[in-house]
């Protein structure tokens, strides 16, 4: 020990004391270049994307506005993974891409599709911890309050993002699933929906129904019948009889006169879809009334149609189809913020506000189609609304 010590420390004897200070300043300045290219490489998109278990995260993101906008500015891995204004939060977000790397070549718990869904939650879960941890510091490296135009923002963003700029939010608080989908946080409403159809399999005895799934509607009672339409979700119907495990029904709604439409609406100036008819279907229309609306002039035709439906899949209490959809809504729109009571908007802003987060949520269509009409039954503007106060 002490002749390599000796070794280490005496003079050289064959080089200068300049030409080892060169040396040692090129291997230094040598290394820190090739730690810098190294770093910067790996935080690079080619780089993330290299593996085979980002590359379906990758499709994802470059369906969302961060890949592509009017704009043309892109946000690239790095700028929303990696906090780059604090030097130990920039060493932990690269700490933890060495954890994917083991992940997907080593421990194997993300190399395939399915072990990816599998995981989702918890990696998404990671993000969202260091962006609560560093107060989405990628996010404001774009994104700062101060910079914000409300006058060009909607009313409703321009509110919420005023509000935020006070209380300095953190942006993950209200923008998860931004740039790539969601895990499902909690499956119970998918339970409480197969439960609801195994105990509503075949219709009770009952002369009102409604309906838990989309339902065609027959002009006879067989279903190789002509196709009359189709009943949405959550639809009332009233039986009037019943012949080969088919129900004869009818159920009622509205439409605008001038336009004979072949959507019949639950409501009068109210998009709260009830079915959706063809030709045939529109030829069993009987008129109950007609009536202006006051504040768009419009004359509106209530009518009553009639048809034939299977039996499965019908609930005698409405209740139920709204516990579900209320526990579906709470466990979506929960994962990316604090679920805004139904009675917030009117029926029919509530489709804008669908449309709008529609990128932000993974549901069927049947799923979407019951949780559009719970959302719009309790409106503001509807007598079912908790504290329901008249549409401005």
């Amino acid at each position: 020990m002490k002749k390599i010590w000796q070794f280490f420390s005496r003079p050289s004897s064959k080089y200068s004391v300049l030409t080892i200070a060169i040396i040692a300043i090129f291997i230094s300045l040598l290394g820190v270049f090739t730690f810098h290219e190294s770093i910067e490489y790996s935080s690079s998109t080619e780089f993330c994307v290299s593996c085979h278990s980002m590359k379906e995260n990758y499709n994802e993101y470059k369906n969302t506005i961060h890949f592509k906008n009017p704009m043309g500015v892109r946000a690239e891995c790095r700028n929303c993974h990696i906090p780059e204004n604090n030097p130990i939060d920039f060493m932990k977000a690269k700490l933890g891409g060495v954890g994917d790397i083991y992940s997907e070549f080593i421990s194997k718990d993300i190399n395939t599709p399915l072990k990816f869904e599998q995981h989702r939650q918890e990696m998404a879960e990671n993000v969202w911890n260091m962006m609560k941890e560093t107060n989405s510091a990628p996010c404001k490296s774009c994104h700062s309050y101060t910079a914000m135009d409300h006058a060009k923002q909607s009313p409703a963003a321009a509110a919420a993002m005023t509000d935020a700029e006070a209380k300095n939010m953190n942006c993950i608080e209200c923008h998860k699933g931004i740039a790539h989908q969601l895990p499902m946080m909690n499956e119970d409403f998918h339970k409480v929906f197969d439960q609801l159809k195994a105990n509503s399999s075949i219709a009770p005895p009952v002369d009102t129904l409604f309906t838990l799934t989309e339902k065609t509607i027959y002009s006879e009672a067989t279903d190789s019948s002509l196709v009359e339409g189709k009943l949405l979700p959550a639809s009332k119907v009233t039986v009037i009889s019943k012949q080969n495990g088919m129900l004869q029904v009818k159920f009622s709604g509205w439409h605008e006169k001038s336009a004979q439409s072949a959507v019949i609406t639950q409501d009068m100036g109210k998009f709260i879809v009830v079915a959706k008819l063809k030709e045939a279907g529109k030829a069993t229309e009987k008129l109950l009334k007609e009536q202006t609306d006051a504040k768009t002039g419009m004359v509106w035709q209530q009518v009553e149609i009639t048809g034939w439906i299977n039996q499965k899949y019908l609930q005698p209490n409405i209740k139920m189809v709204w516990q579900y959809a209320e526990g579906m809504y709470n466990n979506t729109c929960s994962a990316c913020h604090a679920a805004t009571a139904p009675n917030f908007l009117t029926a029919n802003k509530w489709i804008d506000s669908m449309k709008a987060m529609k990128p932000y949520y993974s549901l069927t269509p049947t799923e979407e189609q019951t949780l559009l009409k719970y959302l719009q039954v309790h409106a503001k503007d509807m007598p079912n609304a908790k504290g329901a106060t008249p549409a401005k």
